[in-house]
């Protein structure tokens, strides 16, 4: 037949206590991702907003400590030295200064050359020369200030003493062989004053320095050769003999 009108809902009995919680089973595999949906469009951008109260400056931090001093830099190349200046006009003579007194005069001082003498042989003598040796007489022309000389005019004296120049010449008529010297005190040849010629000469010149004393004498020779020589003469020098003192 009919199914029966549904009767009322009856009241809801007391909840029953709840049973054991069962195992809890195995977690299934996770399924595909799915595909990612297109990216929406961006929307407009929104207005920019007021700008904001500035606030207030913040308190000034502490001073840092001071760092230390960095290294000296390197000199700078000197520069180029500038243009000399214009000289200055050249100031006003200054107003000449009057003349000093004249001092006196100094006392003269010693001459040398005041002791002096020449004599020669212009008469063309005839000499006999020795081996020994033989003096040469200078009667001609002289000159003797201060000197002295004996009766044969062939030994001439100093007067003071010093350094005396002494220069002579002898001028035969003919070449010969023998030698010429200043004789000192009438025995001691004069270092220097000798002539020994190595070939026949026709004339002897000499001269010398030396140190005589007053009362020393000084004689020309010829010497070293046995011979007759003949001087010239007629005015000119057969022989000459000049001494000049040059210092005290």
């Amino acid at each position: 037949g009919l199914t029966g009108v549904t009767g009322s809902t009856g009241a809801t009995g007391p909840t029953g206590t709840a049973g054991i919680t069962g195992v809890t089973g195995p977690t299934g595999t996770a399924g595909l991702t799915g595909v990612t949906g297109p990216t929406g469009a961006t929307g407009s951008m929104g207005e920019t907003g007021s700008t904001g109260v500035t606030g207030p400056t913040g308190a000034t931090g502490l001073t840092g400590v001071t760092g230390s001093t960095g290294a000296t830099g390197l000199t700078g190349t000197t520069g180029s030295t500038g243009a000399t200046g214009i000289t200055g006009v050249t100031g006003p003579t200054g107003a000449t200064g009057l003349t000093g007194t004249t001092g006196s005069t100094g006392s003269t001082g010693i001459s040398f050359t005041t002791n002096s003498m020449f004599a020669g042989n212009t008469t063309g003598s005839t000499i006999a020369v020795l081996l020994g040796g033989t003096s040469i007489p200078l009667p001609s022309n002289q000159d003797l200030d201060s000197f002295t000389v004996n009766g044969t005019n062939t030994t001439f004296t100093v007067p003071a003493n010093g350094r005396y120049y002494i220069t002579y010449q002898i001028n035969p008529t003919a070449t010969l062989l023998a030698g010429s010297r200043l004789i000192l005190n009438g025995t001691t040849p004069i270092p220097g004053s000798i002539i020994t010629p190595a070939l026949a000469v026709s004339s002897y010149n000499n001269d010398v320095i030396v140190s005589l004393a007053a009362g020393n004498t000084v004689t020309l020779q010829l010497f070293g050769l046995v011979a007759t020589v003949v001087l010239t003469g007629g005015g000119s020098s057969g022989a000459a003999l000049t001494i000049i003192r040059l210092s005290g």
